[in-house]
């Protein structure tokens, strides 16, 4: 049995694809995950399985959503190690005087190239900043999430991927529920 962590993107935002979290965790009991358990409104499930690859578990998770309450919810599934390569691959945690509230990581659904950075075109969106660590993009805003066009939806569109973000407030939460896991 191996524990995955399943990013839901989209959900509960402004109104749209609304999901209870309850409804979710008996609905992903009910397709055979185990120990369901949910963390805030956003999305964030830790679900139990035999399967070992988080690809397969984010694609049952994403067809039992679609299956039981008609929307499309994009999914990236993580695993304990990512959410440790976050906290010790982080280049903007090595500032002296880094503001962690301006800090979010895109995860993203496969392995990005060392081209990925330059297919971002991350200059224009200057102060803001980025780099790309395998499949997750840490970015620091200069002002805040909801003031860039640097967001989620910018980069699944060049990168063709798909790109969940979450608050480093979050991200470091989420290791701290996995290591309680185990």
């Amino acid at each position: 049995m191996k524990t995955h962590l399943a990013l839901l993107r989209g959900i509960n935002v402004s109104g749209h694809n609304m999901i209870k979290m309850d409804a979710l965790k008996t609905l992903l009991e009910n397709a055979g995950f185990q120990n369901v358990r949910t963390y805030i409104q956003s999305g964030n499930v830790f679900v139990d399985s035999e399967e070992e690859h988080g690809a397969s578990v984010g694609f049952k998770i994403k067809q039992e959503i679609f299956k039981e309450l008609g929307l499309e919810v994009p999914v990236v599934v993580i695993g304990k190690e990512d959410l440790e390569a976050c906290l010790k691959n982080n280049p903007y945690l090595k500032e002296n005087d880094c503001d962690t509230k301006k800090l979010y990581v895109a995860f993203i659904s496969k392995e990005l190239s060392s081209g990925a950075l330059n297919d971002l075109k991350i200059s224009q969106f200057k102060p803001d900043e980025a780099a790309i660590d395998k499949s997750r993009i840490y970015i620091k805003y200069a002002i805040g999430a909801g003031k860039t066009r640097l967001d989620q939806k910018y980069i699944e569109k060049k990168l063709n991927v798909v790109a969940t973000v979450r608050n480093w407030n979050t991200v470091t939460t989420l290791l701290s529920m996995y290591q309680e896991l185990k």
